[in-house]
């Protein structure tokens, strides 16, 4: 059937506070236009992010039911080791409270000043963890991955040749690792290609260096490798997430994206040594290896949605679902990063406030006006996320000191499990409404931030 239908039926529901426009006006200027500091029951479709947001299966409640506590060996721990084990091939497996905690212990073992961390597009936490370290970011994109309008298949991919010139120009000896992110977040959540994997993994090789993955949504990846890579459509999504595994050395997982849960982490390992420097900052800062900053029920809840994130019916219906909503903008006439990602739909919001220049955060505009509009809270992924980093830009631009990223993006981040398509329907009507007066939405100014991360609680004024 060509329809795409929800492959679940929904057991439990959470009501949304239905706001009016004025109200939403109120709770904007007490919040100083940023968004993550309005509160969750202001909101009536909430697009910020995709992480820790989707709802739990009957499974995955049950499983928690079960959960088992004990401080040191329990249950659940091996029952979560054992499912990532399955999935990954990895022995050596720590569980971490959330992505970012894996971040942290990763980069605080292997970071480092002078160092050089090269990826394919850092996300906002990862780039954050390797500056404070005193490594350097740097990312490496193709050149498809600039361009919003590129209909190549695989714009995640690294630059293989920019990697070997990196490496050429800055020596071996100053790169820890190299990271590919899987799909790629800030480049509009791109997926990367078997092949490009491969090629890292080659290039890795030739200099001694080891390939991490950011792996928060692997599974999302894998499926578009299966649709779109030559030679992989007879292959499980399955299969190919184990290729994927077995070309690295180690990988980050925030569980809460393509874990299925709202709260959980992993560090994968293959170097036992390095593994073993990793538990020991664990149980200095997260907890004991069996728990990791978890309970137990975190635990089970995550070793079954690690199993469910597989299913081919779940992947086929979630990226589907997502280019929906991406297909829809594009007839309207609202410029995305396509093709459609995996995740989120990412809006050229300076393509759509062309009167805004860069310095008044066209991106944090366009996410106001959506929420004002009809309460639909989303993501600035643009001059104020990744404005001011010495490294280079999020979207792919090479760049010193306050430079800004190659593109002003808002990020429309779909929970997995959560909305139907009339809920997606409405996020149009929106952006409709939007299209109508965008000729007068204006332009932000920073009032107040922070000197890393400043996008979570920055308070702006309009100009």
């Amino acid at each position: 059937m060509p329809t795409i239908i929800e492959p679940f039926r929904i057991k439990s529901v959470e009501p949304i506070t239905m706001t009016t426009r004025q109200e939403r006006e109120g709770y904007l200027r007490a919040a100083h236009f940023n968004l993550f500091l309005i509160r969750a029951r202001d909101v009536l479709i909430d697009l910020l992010t995709d992480s820790g947001t989707g709802a739990m299966s009957a499974a995955q409640w049950a499983g928690i039911m079960r959960g088992d506590e004990s401080y040191a060996g329990a249950d659940s721990f091996y029952r979560f080791h054992d499912r990532l084990h399955e999935i990954t091939g990895f022995d050596h497996i720590l569980p971490t409270h959330q992505g970012r905690a894996s971040e942290r212990i990763l980069f605080e073992i292997m970071g480092g000043e002078g160092k050089v961390v090269p990826n394919n597009t850092h996300f906002d936490t990862t780039l954050a963890n390797v500056e404070h370290s005193g490594a350097r970011a740097v990312n490496l994109p193709i050149e498809e991955g600039r361009d919003p309008r590129s209909r190549h298949p695989f714009k995640g991919n690294m630059d293989v040749v920019a990697l070997e010139t990196l490496i050429t120009e800055t020596g071996a000896e100053h790169i820890p690792l190299v990271m590919l992110t899987v799909t790629n977040n800030s480049g509009g959540g791109q997926p990367v290609s078997l092949g490009n994997i491969r090629a890292v993994r080659e290039v890795c090789d030739r200099h001694g260096l080891p390939l991490f993955l950011d792996a928060c949504r692997f599974a999302e990846n894998a499926w578009f490798i299966k649709q779109r890579e030559e030679g992989q459509q007879d292959r499980s999504v399955a299969e190919i997430v184990r290729e994927m595994f077995d070309l690295c050395d180690g990988a980050t997982i925030s569980a809460k994206k393509d874990g299925m849960v709202n709260m959980g982490g992993v560090l994968l390992m293959r170097d036992p040594a390095l593994f073993e420097k990793a538990t020991n900052l664990l149980i200095l800062t997260e907890g004991y290896v069996t728990y990791g900053g978890l309970s137990g029920r975190d635990l089970e809840a995550m070793a079954q949605g690690f199993k469910e994130v597989l299913r081919e019916d779940y992947l086929r219906y979630r990226i589907r679902s997502t280019a929906y909503l991406g297909e829809r903008l594009l007839q309207m006439g609202v410029q995305i990063i396509e093709p459609p990602g995996g995740h989120a739909i990412y809006v050229d919001a300076g393509a759509l406030c062309p009167h805004i220049p860069a310095e008044q955060f066209p991106g944090q505009a366009v996410v106001c006006a959506l929420y004002r509009e009809g309460g639909v809270r989303a993501c600035e992924i643009g001059s104020v996320m990744f404005g001011t980093h010495a490294a280079g830009d999020a979207a792919g631009g090479a760049g010193g000191a306050d430079a800004g990223p190659a593109m002003e993006l808002v990020r429309l981040a779909i929970p997995r499990r959560v909305y139907t398509q009339s809920h997606i329907d409405y996020v149009l009507e929106v952006f409709e409404e939007v299209l109508k007066h965008r000729d007068s939405i204006r332009g932000m100014r920073i009032v107040e931030a922070p000197a890393a991360l400043r996008h979570f609680t920055a308070k702006f004024a309009e100009v």
